[in-house]
């Protein structure tokens, strides 16, 4: 493990044999240099790195100068020469501890794991609470019971108007009293007023105009540009961080690992004069917006992530980056200029109408009064605001003015279950509930997935049986370790490690002993995760149960290891003779004796010959779609992936016809997955 619990948690570093060399190489270089130059990154993991280099080169520390600089430019990096520092143990303590507390867990719950449910899995510290949101989230949506309810909905117009310039306005109130979301249960109760207002007058009798302002949001950080990338160019958190990495290391961003919202002077002045080359000094702030961080346990004053060079139009750099950083650059750029231009303004109406003695209508509408920052960006959202106000404008209205009624009917609505877990939305959960860091999201969230404890579906995280059985496994026996509100409280603790309030040994001595102890004797009481049958064993006759194997569950009997009887479930019988007779009676292609029998691996169901492992030749079971091939018209389009997973349709006569088309055959086009 690396970690010598006994000398108070003391841990044992290693130099990996092929790195030796380089130390080495290393090491003469520092001896005849006067001074060593440590510029590792500016964040905690920046600071440990600067340490250990230190550590391994034995240098003595009047040699040692650590700089940090938050963007790989000319001018930074003289500027940070120009003010070294020491390292700052604080910074490597906070780090030294979280990774010794992630080691803990890790290497002593997934062995539990391994033992108690399969080989292969594991547990941690981060992505352990991050898998029961997830299953948490899924089991709300299977408990959700939809409900329903109707609105009341005018199409109304000016007597004089065209129907073209009609408007829709929603029964608000009866009787006085604002109509609530569930008042109207049934189509009945809609149909009831409809009845009532069928000859009745429409007349205005309010008119409220108001302007309203809405500011933009703050610059990135690590996390909210993890959120955006997600909405709206479809990137994972790995991608995103990726390619913000790249775009760091060729000097196009600043630092991608931060907390700050707050932007350099230089960088306020330089946006100030870009947006009024590019849209007019009105567009401008005289003096700069600020912003407050809200992220839980925001660490170091960093800068929020922007561009190196404001002046650096996105269309300008186009050709020197690959399409997806070229993306990003430009979400970064735009959401930068933006958080310092003037704010949207709008005028907004609301217009109540009298319906018979006790109906009353609203209509609201909005329109753009000037654009300020949203000519250059409008933040993303994971779901639709009920709330927010309809764009459009209404005709302009009269107190006491007598409408006409084109159409009133009733609307059926149900509500809507919780939605499941996005790339953006669970990072905002992970960040709100202050569990792990943003430079962790990314790697909990590969993590999940690589172990299979979620799958995404639809751009969407669904629980797999697996990680629906180590979750509750984890939840049942290690409560603690799942907790939200105490890994944030760990959290808290390592930034006050960072700060100087706290000491790293006495913070995971606190938790490592009750955890130890707890596992100790979890390992004695709890039995092996399986699910009794009444199936019976196809060798013994005994009942069989189910297990998890490497490629999912499968039933085997309780006699084993004296009977090895195995077999797969029943529902994953019936897909495998589904999938094998569509397959057909197909003979093998690379040797011309065995046939294509239907298999399951990692990655689900493929095709292998009978005569395995004499011929190892497999192919992949594509799914068909049932529409001819438009190009040769003899082959059927079937689904596909390219290397690097997104979905695509060709012909299954590839390579001898090479059609292929991005569009869903013969349905609305799919969104392109990145």
């Amino acid at each position: 493990m690396g970690i010598d619990i006994e000398k108070n948690f003391e841990p044992e570093y290693v130099i990996p044999k092929d790195a030796q060399k380089r130390v080495t190489a290393l090491k003469k270089l520092a001896t005849k240099a006067s001074s060593v130059i440590l510029a590792t990154d500016e964040d905690r993991e920046g600071e440990a790195i600067a340490w250990h280099l230190e550590q391994a080169l034995d240098l003595p520390d009047e040699k040692i100068e650590r700089i940090v600089f938050h963007e790989i430019t000319k001018t930074a990096i003289e500027e940070a020469i120009k003010h070294p520092r020491k390292i700052d143990g604080k910074l490597v303590d906070a780090q030294q501890a979280r990774r010794i507390l992630d080691r803990l867990v890790g290497y002593e719950l997934s062995p539990f794991l391994w033992k108690k449910v399969r080989r292969g899995l594991s547990a941690g510290r981060v992505q352990s609470v991050a898998l029961r949101l997830i299953v948490e989230r899924e089991r709300e949506i299977k408990k959700f019971k939809a409900q329903e309810y109707w609105t009341v909905e005018a199409k109304l117009k000016k007597s004089e108007d065209d129907d073209n310039q009609a408007f829709i306005a929603k029964l608000h109130s009866v009787d006085g009293k604002a109509l609530q979301k569930f008042d109207l249960g049934a189509q009945k109760d809609a149909d009831q007023i409809v009845k009532a207002l069928k000859k009745s007058e429409f007349q205005v009798t309010d008119i409220r105009q108001k302007e309203a302002r809405r500011f933009p949001a703050a610059p990135f950080t690590t996390s909210t540009l993890q959120q955006e990338a997600a909405r709206k160019l479809g990137l994972s958190a790995k991608q995103t961080m990726m390619f913000a990495q790249q775009l760091y290391e060729t000097g196009y961003i600043t630092y991608m690992r931060t907390d700050s919202v707050n932007l350099a002077d230089q960088a306020l002045v330089q946006a100030q004069k870009v947006i009024a080359q590019k849209f007019g000094k009105e567009y401008g702030l005289a003096a700069p917006r600020r912003y407050k961080t809200k992220s839980k346990g925001a660490q170091e004053a960093h800068e929020a992530i922007r561009p190196s060079d404001l002046e650096k139009h996105p269309e300008e750099i186009e050709g020197t980056l690959e399409p997806r950083q070229a993306r990003l650059y430009d979400l970064i750029w735009k959401r930068t200029l933006a958080s310092q231009m003037a704010e949207a303004v709008f005028d907004q109406t609301a217009v109540d109408i009298q319906a018979g003695e006790k109906y009353m209508f609203r209509a609201n509408g909005q329109v753009v009064k000037f654009e300020g920052f949203i000519k250059v960006y409008t933040e993303g959202r994971d779901e639709k605001d009920e709330e927010e106000l309809p764009e459009g404008q209404l005709p302009k209205l009269e107190k006491d003015e007598i409408l006409k009624a084109l159409n009133l009917g009733g609307m059926q609505h149900f509500t809507e279950p919780p939605p499941r877990y996005s790339d953006a939305s669970l990072v905002k959960a992970l960040e709100e509930y202050g569990i792990g860091r943003p430079s962790t999201y990314a790697p909990t969230i590969s993590t999940i997935l690589e172990r299979g404890y979620v799958e995404k579906v639809e751009k969407k995280f669904q629980p797999t049986e697996i990680g629906l059985v180590v979750n509750d496994l984890l939840v049942e026996n290690f409560p603690k370790i799942v907790d939200y509100e105490f890994t944030a409280k760990m959290e808290a603790d390592l930034d006050d490690i960072a700060e100087g309030k706290l000491k790293w040994q006495p913070v995971i001595k606190e938790f490592y002993d009750p955890f130890k102890s707890n596992l100790e004797e979890k390992q004695k009481s709890v039995t092996k995760q399986v699910e009794q049958t009444n199936i019976p064993c196809p060798i013994c006759g005994k009942p069989m149960v189910k297990k998890f194997g490497r490629f999912g569950q499968f039933l085997a009997c309780t006699d084993f290891p004296n009977c090895k009887g195995t077999k797969p479930l029943p529902e994953d019988e019936a897909q495998q003779k589904k999938l094998q007779d569509d397959a057909g009676d197909k003979t093998c292609p690379e040797c011309g004796q065995g046939k294509m029998m239907v298999r399951r691996g990692k990655f689900g169901y493929f095709l292998g010959c009978s005569r395995y492992p004499e011929c190892k030749h497999i192919e992949k079971i594509e799914k068909k779609t049932g529409v001819t091939c438009p190009t040769c018209n003899e082959g059927e389009l079937v689904e596909k992936r390219t290397r690097k997973g997104k979905t695509f349709w060709g012909c299954s006569r590839y390579p001898k016809c090479e059609y292929a088309t991005w569009k869903y055959p013969g349905k609305e086009e799919k969104k392109e997955e990145e």
